[in-house]
């Protein structure tokens, strides 16, 4: 498992002050648009200054990232947890689950605002632009952790297709579940559409016996 060097106070106040106008924006994006919505407002309800929101963000769009970010990190974070040379596929299975489980009322919120968001993208190119590069971030961050994991088994370009078909497996089951009104748990779940969507774009991978060529 790797390790993070511990962040300093000011790091985390920042971090904390971002997610805090992130939850603002979401909320407001969702109940009015993003068309609908200034970044005085976000500031606002926040109880920030609105030279604090230009501080770290440079559009109203923008103040959504971190929280998008947030479950991109929670759930590399888990599979970050596992030992090298452990079964990929369902290590990969493992962490997605756990990540979109909805055990508690926050958890549970925390998918019906992400779900908001995505329903006030599909009319708002910037903000669908803030959750493909959200995507795109991850799927960088997330290659080093599954080179870790294969320890070695899979080649440059099957590590970085797997951290793809992973990243592109939870997006594309949060926009699916994003256009129903499925609950957050069972049939039809984020968890449960991420899985399907992680067994059909991984499952014609070779992850644990990469032929020598394949080697990178």
């Amino acid at each position: 498992m790797s390790t993070k060097p511990p962040t300093s106070l000011t790091e985390r106040r920042k971090a904390a002050t971002q997610l805090e106008i992130a939850h603002a924006a979401a909320e407001l994006f969702a109940t009015q648009g993003p068309h609908g919505t200034t970044a005085e407002e976000i500031a606002r309800d926040a109880g920030v200054a609105l030279r604090t929101f230009y501080r770290y963000f440079r559009s109203k769009q923008d103040a959504v990232s971190p929280l998008l970010a947030d479950g991109a990190d929670r759930w590399r974070a888990l599979l970050d947890a596992a030992e090298p040379g452990t079964d990929l596929a369902r290590a990969l299975e493992a962490a997605v689950r756990q990540s979109l489980a909805a055990p508690d009322g926050e958890a549970a919120q925390a998918l019906l605002r992400t779900r908001g968001l995505l329903r006030a993208a599909a009319d708002d190119p910037a903000l669908r632009a803030v959750w493909y590069r959200v995507n795109q971030e991850s799927e960088e961050r997330l290659v080093p952790v599954v080179a870790r994991l294969a320890d070695g088994r899979l080649g440059v370009l099957q590590v970085r297709l797997v951290a793809a078909a992973a990243t592109d497996a939870i997006r594309i089951a949060l926009e699916t579940w994003a256009d129903t009104e499925a609950a957050v748990t069972g049939e039809g779940s984020p968890a449960e559409l991420a899985i399907d969507c992680l067994r059909q774009l991984v499952g014609g991978m070779s992850l644990l016996a990469p032929d020598d060529g394949e080697q990178g």
